[in-house]
């Protein structure tokens, strides 16, 4: 006559996963948080706006503001001799090595250039453009984005 047992040496045959599953999506939060947090440890700057930037990991930055001040790394840098010689010492260190140029709006399109040529004579290949996204209204710095060059100007995949 009786169709369920109320035994209680039966196996538990299964386990139940959802407590698991909120730590693990309370932990993937506070990694995201955090780490947005640790990409931004830069110079505030007034970035150019593009649409098509990707988010990437910022390696060597090289930041160049509009009173002429460079930084490597966030540390004040006094000439472009500095700058090739981090940079050898980086791209020594770390063979996939990947740089970011942080211009400010207003600095001049020659100075950029000029800081481009001196990464690729140190030997750094992959050279990024920090940006601003534009679909956020006021993110002035609030989130890097770039635009990767490689070689001959043909976009990385």
């Amino acid at each position: 006559m009786g169709a369920a047992s109320n035994n209680d040496d039966d196996l538990i045959s299964g386990i139940n996963v959802t407590p698991f599953v909120d730590v693990t999506l309370v932990l993937l939060v506070i990694f995201m948080v955090t780490s947005k947090m640790i990409d931004n440890q830069g110079m505030a700057m007034d970035l150019p706006k593009a649409a098509s930037g990707e988010e990437i990991q910022t390696v060597f930055s090289v930041e160049l503001s509009v009173d002429g001040s460079v930084h490597v790394d966030s540390k004040l840098i006094d000439g472009d001799e500095q700058i090739a010689a981090l940079a050898k010492k980086a791209i020594a260190d770390h063979p996939d090595l990947r740089a970011v140029i942080r211009a400010d709006n207003k600095v001049e399109h020659g100075r950029v250039i000029h800081t481009l040529d001196v990464l690729k004579r140190a030997g750094i290949a992959k050279i990024a453009f920090a940006v601003a996204p534009t679909g956020t209204a006021g993110a002035k710095a609030s989130a890097t984005k770039s635009s990767t060059i490689k070689g001959n100007s043909e976009k990385e995949p």
